[in-house]
């Protein structure tokens, strides 16, 4: 039980929590609310960074840990980019392709445990993270007036990240047909 409630258990737990603050926020007609689900979605996005550094260098990896991590991280950036799409400040497509490599990419990690293989998250899938939460951040400050500087920011980070998702998922996709088209050995 111990093992469950850990430093970095919580503050995965923490970023699950930000979701609702963070839809509530985009839509509460209060001044400076779109600033106030930036900071809320950086405050959540940087549990993810903090969450996995604890759990590598206190050694409390746990398998709760490695369930709600990426869920945690999919739910989050899924619901700001579709508040992004809802508010005009995002094309459809671009979050299509982002959300869409996210379920490819799981699909593709549930295969892969099914032959016992854990599919760690890599580099470039780190770096797609981090253009994600630049590009979102810049999104949610840029206000409805038009496109500005903080508007191109944003869409340059996150043309960034379709980027990187294609290629990491392409990535993804490679690794997990070599593995699902190897024979398969039963027992020990």
């Amino acid at each position: 039980m111990d093992q469950l409630l850990n430093l970095p258990n919580l503050l995965t737990g923490i970023r699950l929590a930000c979701i609702p603050v963070l839809v509530g926020l985009f839509y509460v007609p209060i001044e400076h609310h779109q600033r106030l689900a930036a900071l809320t979605f950086l405050i959540a996005s940087a549990t993810d960074f903090i969450d996995g550094y604890l759990a590598r260098r206190r050694s409390q990896i746990t398998n709760l840990g490695k369930l709600l991590d990426p869920v945690a991280d999919k739910l989050l950036v899924m619901a700001a980019l579709l508040l992004l799409v809802e508010a005009g400040k995002l094309w459809a497509w671009v979050a299509i392709l982002i959300i869409g490599r996210e379920i490819a990419v799981t699909g593709l990690r549930a295969m892969a445990s099914t032959r016992g293989v854990v599919m760690a998250a890599e580099g470039m899938g780190k770096f797609k993270m981090l253009f994600q939460v630049i590009g979102i951040t810049f999104l949610f400050l840029t206000d409805s007036s038009g496109h500005n500087t903080l508007w191109m920011i944003g869409c340059t980070s996150l043309a960034a990240a379709v980027l990187l998702a294609l290629i990491s998922g392409g990535q993804y996709a490679i690794r997990a047909g070599h593995l699902l088209l190897s024979p398969h050995k039963s027992g020990p």
